[in-house]
């Protein structure tokens, strides 16, 4: 048991009774092991219990966060709201057809290959990752590679071989891994802006390599289409076959725009419609683009960085034309389909080509999560593959493979020790991991069926009605005009409704005008039966009646302050005994909560209306004398709050017009000058409004204790 005041303020409940406004943070990711981050997110929550980065912990953070894992999050019918996925790697082949491009690949990857250990030697530590870079743009398309040898050998010709500043600093100062972190957390496209734009210093006799590979990448495009294009008419006629769909809207990853581009090109001389989204693109085209694959393209190609934020639900087939090395960038991609309103089983398509480092690197790697992620869960193992931890971790393992390509098992394995440790350490670390509920499915059906939209809308009515208001009843919705005047058209009470009405307005317990009205409903109403009880631990043969009360002390403001620094509401509490015979007893008051928290009540019945009403009102009177002492004290505080914020905004405002004084220019101090006065004034006539207050005395508990009062 704790004071009056603590377990009145229980009673009343910390949202409800204070003025604070509520905050909801949504996030997949809130931690990504950073703990910093993580406890600015948690101060704007509650800045006193969480001050520093160190009083982050699982058990201070558990009663903040809900967190609900994809695969179990349901609807309030207890459905899942996610489908199952069907996900299938795809292997493309190198036919007699693609002899040049096979021969295109082998002759990048040998060039990859020399010069990563070249670069590494010679400490550039760009030119290294450039090199790898290269062989993902081998795989991903001919044109790509093309594109990019073309501008990485006009920088090499026109005589742009010297590494700027800022590259030079950070290959200097290799040791320091965060300086590239910042290169492990972009998609292929931005990394290939950042180092082919940077200019990085060429490697001995380079030029003469992507010279030769640049006339090996040309014919290739000359002699025909690319392998995995031609896979991809093939898989896009077999999906809609399978769907029975002709026209089957398809999305299409890739990270590397010149691919985007050639694949438009291609698809739509075969007469399938496209749209495109890459990073370059602004939120109107973005927008644009969506809209065009919602309502009149079948296809939808996009970068990384282009489908970052999409729902399109209304699509349920993805195809990775290239993949990026991150598996967790996999699982974002198919997370633009994969997402609540999906309506149909999710298929994702990877391609990768037969007989490459990849496709063995793949066919090691995805066996090993697969063996993680049911250990761990994808949701818990995201936490650590969505970093860029995790992006240097997989870009070692590919480049690892590349240089030898026969240790695939042992570069995998070494990855995934490295990933367990990982997980292992964020387990441990992490504020949040293990923080995960299961959705309680007759809990959801029993919220979904709960009469609270009925009482509100009740509440309202009756509220509105009753208080000089309007409100009336239309076909499935209310037109409300409140007492204060306020006009609200097309309200509704329940989510279904506002659902189904695309434009009214929901009002529920998340409304402004509805909480303010709940926080006026009393604990108790003249009328109210009230209960009958017996106590263990009082004196022999004590009758009367007990009543708990707060004494509110509200300033004289209509609505919020932008200057003042007070609180609205000041409250206090007091309990008091009233006897049989109408006498008051304090000392019995303090005696009979004193048990109350400690001891149980029998409910021995309750009095009848009248009688109940007689002695709500005897407690009532007898509160309002006793209550004048913490009346005047809360007053008396209240005052001196006055004088504080009286002292301390002089202050301000003195110090602002001083600097405003200082400042050269007229037309700037006169415009601050002004707008100092202008905030000065808000200021001055709100301290006035608050010197008035409003005293206000509400019952929170009333009993009848011992034989029931005979009136």
């Amino acid at each position: 048991g704790g004071s009056t005041e603590q377990v009145a303020r229980y009673r009343l409940g910390k949202g409800l009774a204070g003025s604070a406004p509520y905050l909801l943070l949504l996030s997949a990711t809130p931690h990504q092991g950073k703990t910093d981050a993580f406890h600015r997110l948690m101060s704007l929550l509650d800045e006193e219990a969480f001050p520093e980065p160190e009083s982050i912990s699982r058990e201070r953070v558990a009663p903040y966060v809900i967190r609900t894992e994809k695969r179990d999050a349901i609807d309030a019918n207890g459905q899942p709201l996610f489908k199952p996925r069907k996900t299938e790697t795809a292997p493309v082949a190198w036919t007699s057809r693609h002899e040049l491009q096979r021969q295109l690949y082998e002759g990048v990857t040998e060039y990859a290959r020399e010069g990563y250990n070249q670069a590494m030697r010679e400490k550039k530590r760009h030119i290294g990752f450039l090199m790898i870079l290269m062989q993902r743009l081998m795989v991903s398309s001919t044109s790509a590679i093309r594109t990019t040898l073309n501008r990485r050998l006009n920088a090499l010709t026109e005589g742009q071989i010297q590494a700027s500043r800022h590259l030079e600093s950070l290959d200097a100062g290799l040791e320091d891994a965060e300086d590239f972190e910042e290169l492990y957390d972009l998609d292929g496209q931005a990394l290939l802006d950042e180092l082919i734009g940077s200019h990085a210093a060429a490697l001995e006799s380079e030029a003469g390599e992507v010279e030769a590979l640049l006339s090996l990448a040309e014919k290739c495009e000359q002699a025909g289409t690319d392998a995995k294009a031609e896979a991809l008419i093939d898989w896009i006629y077999r999906l809609q076959a399978e769907e029975s769909d002709p026209d089957l809207k398809v999305l299409i990853f890739t990270e590397f725009v010149p691919t985007q581009g050639m694949l438009r090109v291609f698809l739509e001389a075969r007469g399938i419609s496209v749209a495109i989204l890459n990073g370059s693109m602004g939120m109107d085209e973005r927008k644009q683009a969506q809209e065009s694959f919602r309502n009149e393209c079948r296809v939808l190609i996009s970068t990384d960085a282009g489908g970052e934020g999409l729902n399109l639900q209304f699509a349920h087939v993805v195809i990775n034309y290239d993949i990026p090395w991150n598996p967790m960038r996999l699982e974002q991609r198919i997370g633009r389909v994969d997402r609540i309103g999906q309506p149909k089983v999710v298929r994702a398509i990877n391609f990768v080509f037969e007989d490459s480092v990849e496709f063995r690197v793949r066919e090691v790697l995805e066996q090993k999560l697969g063996i993680i992620f049911k250990e761990f869960g994808i949701d818990k193992t995201g936490d650590v593959l969505d970093s860029a931890n995790a992006g240097e971790m997989f870009e070692g393992m590919f480049t690892s493979a590349l240089l030898n390509p026969d240790e695939i098992e042992h570069s995998v394995e070494q990855t995934m020790k490295q990933l367990r440790e990982e997980i292992h350490h964020a387990r441990e670390s992490s504020a949040i991991y293990g923080l995960a509920e299961h959705p309680d499915a007759k809990l959801a059906e029993a919220l979904r069926s709960h009469p609270l939209p009925d009482w509100i809308e009740r509440m309202t009515v009756a509220y509105i009605a009753g208080n000089g208001g309007t409100a009336t009843h239309k076909r499935s919705w209310w037109d409300l005009e409140w007492p204060d005047g306020t006009v609200q058209r097309k309200c509704v009470f329940r989510a279904k409704d506002a659902v189904r009405l695309a434009d009214a307005t929901l009002l529920n317990l998340e409304n402004r005008k509805i909480r303010e009205l709940v926080l006026k409903l009393p604990l108790i109403v003249p009328g109210q039966p009230i209960p009958r009880i017996s106590l263990d631990g009082l004196p022999a043969g004590l009758q009367g009646s007990f009543g708990l009360f707060e004494i509110r002390v509200q300033c004289g403001l209509a609505g919020e302050t932008e200057k003042i620094r007070l609180p609205a509401i000041r409250r206090g509490f007091l309990s008091v005994f009233v006897s049989t015979d109408g006498k008051l007893f304090l000392p019995t008051a303090r005696h009979v909560w004193n048990t109350l928290q400690s001891t149980d009540p029998k409910i021995e019945g309750t009095l009848d209306n009248e009688i109940s009403h007689n002695v709500l009102h005897g407690l009532t009177t007898a509160a309002e004398t006793a209550g004048q002492k913490v009346f005047d004290a809360l007053k008396s505080r209240h005052l001196e709050a006055i004088q504080q914020e009286q002292e301390r905004g002089q202050r301000s405002f003195e110090a602002r017009q001083r600097a405003i004084e200082q400042i050269g220019l007229p037309e700037v101090r006169n415009y601050r000058r002004r707008q100092c006065e202008a905030e000065k004034g808000l200021w001055e006539s709100e301290l006035e409004q608050v010197r008035g207050i409003l005293p206000e005395i509400r019952p929170l508990l009333a009993l009848q204790i011992g034989m029931e009062r005979q009136q």
